[in-house]
């Protein structure tokens, strides 16, 4: 694990040389080291001061400098908490994954509820990356979700990406080290806002060299069915390929539980609205995409068009996560109105809400497609955080104390899963980018009210 959240120092070359030389003037040689560095400190802050590319470059490194050792703080960590605050909404992040660790709103009785799965002591997550792998409330990448066979062809050269799924038979979110166990630099913070930097220099075998910027941000918004003003979670990433033609697909992979495990599970009490969710992607056994797009009306027990219960057609749900499995694991398509735009962003895509706790979510994004995971292979092994169940004490029994299987809901906003390898769909121009295209952004918004 070391390997992943820093990386190892060595000497300069330059200083080494000079040294050898005049073996018998250290004095002079350490003089001129420090004369030396000086003026590279000094080109280095000319050089930040003017190029808006460089200066992510060299904030980057001059993090993996502090977190390998060499120079240590509070800081430093991967695992330091960052909390946001606006009018009835809080956040953590820590820079491990850029990971979202809570977030706090109202219920209907007015109290503070804390409505993601995660671990109250953010060290847990790098021993969770060592084990059960989740990737709660992390930022997965350079491309999320499914890669068949971890390979893929661009221009006309085949790459291969570390296969770490089911026995090499695929790559699941971005390989054996993913964005998810890289330590993210904090380039910007305010009361209400944060930024992360990751400069991923070809990681895991991806083409060129690829520089993320991921930014939270709290606020209010007019939202809901009345048109109040309530609050919001603003989540972009803005990745820009720097070298290279490369595939990009960054994913906010944030695990939902409206309910604040007032319930064992999400079934009975949580519904989900996806109205613009007509079509899904096929996919195998492994669900590794077909390249076949179904249609919803022929699969009821995915038609999420109307508003139901998680639970409501979960029996017939078998095999829709994977042969022997069943619960959802679905990437469903967004087909926007027309006339609104393919990336419009003005109206919810996704509506969830809890009947237990009255809390509701709207989401809102650019992206083409929704995944939905339905906590499946959960088994009732991970706790509850302390501090969710200590808000649970009026609770009858005082809920649930292990996150159980279908005990919380993963809401993926993301494009086609595995578009790298299926240009026949026609919509290559949101994963793949090079310096010659525009960034690629993945924005969305989570509204909070109450029903």
């Amino acid at each position: 694990m070391a390997d992943v959240l820093s990386r190892k120092e060595t000497h300069s070359p330059r200083a080494t040389f000079y040294t050898s030389i005049y073996p018998r003037k250290k004095l002079l040689s350490a003089v001129f080291v420090l004369l030396f560095t000086v003026m590279m400190l000094y080109l280095l802050n000319t050089l930040v001061a003017s190029s808006s590319v460089i200066r992510p470059l060299i904030v980057q490194a001059s993090s993996d400098f502090i977190s390998s050792g060499i120079a240590t703080s509070a800081a430093s960590s991967p695992f330091t908490l960052y909390t946001l605050t606006s009018e009835n909404i809080s956040a953590t992040f820590i820079p491990y994954g850029a990971r979202l660790t809570s977030l706090l709103v109202l219920n209907r009785s007015g109290t503070d509820q804390d409505i993601v799965v995660g671990y109250d002591d953010p060290a847990q997550y790098a021993a969770d990356s060592a084990t059960n792998h989740t990737y709660f409330g992390t930022m997965v990448g350079r491309y999320g979700n499914r890669i068949k066979n971890g390979t893929f062809t661009l221009d006309g050269k085949t790459f291969e990406i570390p296969a770490n799924e089911n026995n090499g038979a695929d790559t699941l979110h971005g390989g054996r080290i993913g964005y998810d166990q890289r330590n993210w630099t904090v380039t910007s913070q305010s009361d209400t806002s944060i930024t992360f930097t990751l400069f991923d220099d070809a990681f895991e075998g991806f083409p060129g060299s690829v520089i993320t910027h991921a930014t939270y941000a709290l606020s209010s918004a007019i939202s809901g069915r009345r048109g109040e003003r309530n609050p919001r979670l603003t989540v972009r990433t803005v990745s820009i390929a720097l070298d290279q033609a490369t595939p990009i697909m960054l994913v906010p992979h944030f695990y939902w539980n409206l309910g604040a495990f007032t319930t064992p599970t999400v079934l009975d009490d949580q519904t989900l609205w996806m109205p613009y969710s007509k079509r899904y992607v096929e996919v195998d056994d492994i669900l590794v995409p077909t390249g076949a797009l179904g249609t919803v009306a022929s699969r009821p027990v995915l038609d999420f068009t109307s508003p139901k219960t998680i639970g409501r057609d979960l029996q017939g749900a078998t095999d829709l996560c994977g042969h022997g499995c069943t619960g959802y694991d679905t990437s469903f398509i967004l087909d926007r109105p027309h006339g609104t735009g393919a990336e419009a962003m003005n109206f919810p895509v996704l509506s969830l809400w809890s009947t237990t706790t009255g809390i509701r979510m709207d989401v809102s994004t650019n992206q083409q497609g929704l995944q939905i995971y339905s906590c499946n292979g959960q088994n009732g092994t991970i706790p509850v955080k302390a501090s969710q169940t200590q808000r649970n004490s009026d609770v009858y029994g005082g809920g649930a104390k292990f996150i159980e299987q279908h005990g919380c809901v993963v809401v993926e906003t993301q494009g086609w899963i595995d578009g790298v390898n299926h240009p026949e769909w026609g919509n290559s121009q949101y994963w793949i980018y090079s310096p010659k295209t525009g960034p690629a952004v993945n924005h969305a918004t989570y509204d909070f009210s109450i029903i």
